[in-house]
């Protein structure tokens, strides 16, 4: 096995009170740090704390120290490594943030990292940092730039949409006909700071010019009748998950040989919509540091 190292580091014209206070934040509910919905949030089963198991993703870990305010590291669970964050005072009003990676890899990990994962944790830990700047200063003088290479790694790994059924919340879908020849779903959960009002997420039909023929305040319905067939777009969000359903009522028998054949394309094409939604409004959120001094 080869030993990766890697460190980031940042001056921040704060005071180390408030930036060991905003690092305290890491991982609960409104974290100003961690750059989501960019990048899958970071979690853990309990709040930040020796013991506290979590991660981010696929990468997986659990916390080994914790100085509040200063100081907290992480245990890779596959024994292989760890990484720290630590908050270090150069006076009344700067601080030095310095996150360091320490990580055992075999082979095929050692390619991952060189092709794809060290390019992506670089970008992740400076927007980490530059949040920090932002929360503690009010702006960030030089916020990284995700790399083309970064920007390809993120659309790969992005969430898949699951199938389900249509929720029993989507009224409007469950009642626009009173009789349905085809119906499906397709799930994403949201991450934190996506939108979470239906009307945001209309541009989950991109290219369609389907009309609205209803809204309450989860679901949004799109649709369009024809001679053949009638055909309803429910977009259902709620308990922190966004639902692209679809409802169909055929007429004839054209309708029934149309249908037929898109319906061998039409999951494709609702996930394909709908997780090239979810990054689209995922990279035009707010950043977490944005978040959070909206909310003060």
């Amino acid at each position: 096995m080869r030993t990766v190292r890697d460190v980031h580091v940042r001056t921040v014209p704060a005071p180390a009170e408030t930036v060991g206070a905003l690092l305290d934040r890491l991982g609960g509910d409104h974290d100003p740090l961690f750059p989501s919905p960019v990048w899958p949030p970071m979690a853990f089963d309990r709040p930040l704390g020796v013991g506290a198991d979590g991660g981010h993703g696929f990468i997986r870990y659990r916390v080994s120290a914790h100085e509040p305010g200063r100081r907290v590291r992480f245990d890779f669970t596959d024994g292989n490594g760890w990484h720290e964050v630590e908050v270090q005072p150069l006076g009344p009003d700067r601080c030095r943030v310095e996150h360091r990676l320490e990580s055992r890899q075999p082979l095929a990990r050692q390619l991952l990292w060189t092709l794809a994962l060290g390019a992506v944790h670089g970008t992740v830990v400076e927007e980490i940092l530059d949040n920090i700047e932002r929360a503690a200063v009010g702006r960030v003088a030089a916020p990284v730039r995700r790399t083309v290479r970064v920007r390809l790694f993120n659309r790969l790994i992005w969430d898949r949409p699951r199938a389900v059924d249509l929720p029993a919340g989507a009224e409007l879908a469950h009642r626009a006909f009173p009789r349905t020849d085809f119906q499906d779903a397709w799930q994403l959960a949201l991450r934190p700071g996506m939108p979470t009002e239906p009307e945001a997420w209309k541009g989950v039909l991109r290219g369609a010019s389907f009309p609205v023929v209803g809204r309450t305040d989860e679901e949004v319905l799109l649709g369009q009748d024809a001679r053949h067939l009638d055909f309803r777009a429910s977009i259902h969000v709620a308990d922190g998950r966004v639902t692209l359903g679809t409802v169909v009522r055929l007429h004839n028998p054209a309708g029934r040989l149309y249908f037929a054949l898109v319906r061998r394309v039409h999951p494709f094409m609702a996930r394909l919509m709908l997780r090239r939604t979810h990054r689209r409004l995922a990279l035009a959120a707010p950043s977490a540091a944005e978040r959070a001094a909206q909310r003060v």
